[in-house]
């Protein structure tokens, strides 16, 4: 994938950043470091006057405390009158949603769009500060589909069923590629793909936690991270994982939420109605994206054989999901299900009334889960390999 380094991806959020930009709110961009969000405004904006500040620089920083002396209108003119402003990892300065909540509250003509590698402190901030004046977009790691322009016998115009049929070796190729290095825009657009997954998974992804100081021990996040990776699929005792890391249970939770709101891992609670018959506070826990999980182990094998395969489909299928319920605002809950007789499906998906069930297996099989069909009248769905476009099972593209 040589020479695809300065390559942009088509993302499904532009449509959402267009509609934020044309809102009158403010925007608010969330996401891990490096899935993308500057390159998604730069492109969106590109022919608009767009200034962006980045938190992480310090020169920045002070040039936005230095015009935040200002009258807002003066304000920006010491920006230079931009007609978009962008904070970039905004979470480094939390005074910026008061500075913000003057500017827009002084109606000037610019459109101010702050991004977050971290809801630590910048979503609390900003909810507090501008409150009905926000808009906010969540930006994951790339979708399988959005990585398929890059494949040279892709066509934008072929149908997905011809695609499917057609093309079934090189799209379990790449399926595989992206179980093994993840979907990072970096990591899919670079020869260079391990060292980087290294770079990420050693501490840059959660910089923000050792920042602010929240993690006394850095090396318990790495040592936690890592019994994580060898538990994908399965139910997470924290129990467990304290005694393992010889920490406070209260400890390991914290540094959970705290990974978790730094867009590295997400929980995916138990589903029910009937908590005497249905497990109900448990929750497994899976990456955002499965490179990261493979850099921590160091396991980066694309073989159909490797050991580890189901329960790397089944956080691969589950954050393909979970990666398009936030591009499209979270307008569906996502669970596991298990009776007290271990009888279990491995996603609901509950949207409204309606609810859906799905189980995860690498090869397509016939699975049948009697109870939970005994239970809710639903079969569950089963999502295999065979069909990589694993979101559109849930959220079908609108035509």
């Amino acid at each position: 994938m040589n020479g695809l380094i300065n390559t942009y991806i088509d993302r499904l959020a532009e449509d959402k950043l267009r509609n934020i930009l044309v809102s009158n709110k403010v925007g608010i961009i969330l996401g891990a470091r490096q899935v993308g969000k500057t390159t998604l405004v730069e492109h969106v904006t590109k022919k608009a006057k767009t200034l962006t500040l980045n938190f992480d620089i310090e020169t920045d920083k002070l040039r936005f405390v230095a015009a935040s002396k200002f009258a807002p209108h003066e304000a920006l003119i010491s920006l230079g009158q931009p007609d978009v402003l962008v904070l970039d990892e905004a979470q480094r300065l939390p005074e910026s949603a008061r500075i913000v909540k003057g500017w827009h509250d002084a109606k000037l003509p610019v459109h101010i769009i702050l991004l977050g590698s971290s809801s630590l402190t910048l979503l609390s901030k900003t909810t507090e500060s501008l409150t009905g004046r926000n808009a906010k977009l969540y930006l994951p790691p790339l979708l399988f589909a959005e990585t398929l322009p890059l494949q040279s016998w892709f066509t934008q115009t072929c149908p997905r069923a011809v695609l499917l049929e057609t093309f079934a070796a090189p799209l379990r190729s790449l399926l595989l590629e992206r179980l093994a290095y993840g979907s990072y825009p970096e990591v899919v657009t670079t020869p260079a793909r391990e060292p980087l997954l290294r770079n990420l998974a050693a501490d840059y992804l959660w910089k923000d936690i050792l920042q602010t100081g929240l993690v006394k021990t850095p090396a318990s996040i790495k040592r936690l991270l890592l019994l994580l990776a060898h538990q994908t699929g399965a139910e997470v005792s924290t129990n467990e994982l304290a005694t393992q890391l010889q920490l406070a249970r209260a400890t390991v939770d914290h540094y959970i939420d705290l990974l978790e709101q730094c867009f590295v891992i997400f929980r995916l609670p138990a589903y029910s109605t009937n908590p005497r018959k249905e497990i109900s506070k448990s929750h497994k826990v899976f990456f955002w994206d499965t490179g990261i999980r493979n850099a921590l182990l160091n396991q980066f094998s694309t073989d159909e054989l490797r050991p580890d395969l189901g329960g790397l489909w089944e956080n691969w299928v589950i954050a393909e999901i979970a990666k398009r319920n936030l591009i499209e605002g979270i307008p569906s809950a996502l669970f596991f299900w298990r009776s007290r007789h271990s009888s279990e499906v491995d996603l609901v998906v509950t949207s409204g009334n309606k609810l859906q069930a799905f189980e995860i297996k690498w090869r397509q099989q016939r699975v049948r889960c009697r109870a939970f069909v005994d239970a809710y009248g639903i079969e569950p769905i089963v999502l295999s390999a065979e069909n990589p476009f694993i979101a559109d099972a849930v959220f079908p593209l609108q035509p």
